[in-house]
């Protein structure tokens, strides 16, 4: 466990700050945007955790908020030939998401258009964290034209992206809230009742 003496350093005054194995690169370095966005959903997940009133689901939102810092973890410390003892994202933080996925999805009727985010305060959090969680994933897939990144990284962002938008779907229906669909080209979206 680390303990901080106190907040600030001013190492990264002169916009450099370091990363995981004490390598030192600019703020805007891919690597630093990519967790940097990583960072920015769990706050937006630490959001929608308070709009939440069922345990299970504050339980859920609070594992993906520390599965990412995980990932953060993961992508702060540049991936080497061997890296033994680093915590990297491995396949089974995907196998326990596409579980979630379908034991939430499997209760939900079908979709026939895109659904407009919002509805309840947490629905629209979670089609946020949704949105933040896709720039996080294109970040990390630019990152690896330069570095390499493990595939279950990639492919935990992607998972976990259609994890909050069927969450989002799972909450509407629980909570009974109305919501509307995309209605292409009419300029009028579909009423999507509540219940």
């Amino acid at each position: 466990m680390v303990y901080l003496s106190r907040i600030y350093t001013r190492t990264g005054d002169t916009g450099e700050t370091a990363l995981g194995d004490g390598r030192r690169v600019a703020k805007d370095h891919p690597r630093v945007v990519a967790y940097g966005s990583v960072d920015e959903l769990n706050a937006c997940l630490g959001l929608l955790v308070e709009y939440l009133r069922d345990e299970q689901e504050r339980q859920l939102v609070r594992s993906l908020q520390n599965d990412l810092f995980d990932v953060g973890a993961d992508l702060c410390v540049p991936e080497e030939e061997h890296d033994p003892g680093r915590l990297r994202v491995g396949a089974e933080y995907v196998e326990r998401l596409e579980h979630l996925i379908d034991r939430l999805n499997e209760p939900l009727p079908p979709l026939t258009s895109f659904v407009l985010p919002g509805g309840t305060p947490a629905v629209a959090w979670c089609h946020l964290a949704r949105t933040v969680c896709r720039r996080a994933e294109r970040e990390v897939v630019a990152l690896m034209r330069t570095a390499r990144i493990g595939a279950p990284l990639v492919a935990y962002l992607n998972r976990l992206s259609d994890l909050l938008f069927v969450l989002a779907r799972h909450l509407q229906a629980k909570d009974k809230a109305p919501g509307w669909l995309w209605s292409p080209g009419t300029h009028e979206p579909t009423w999507l009742p509540s219940g």
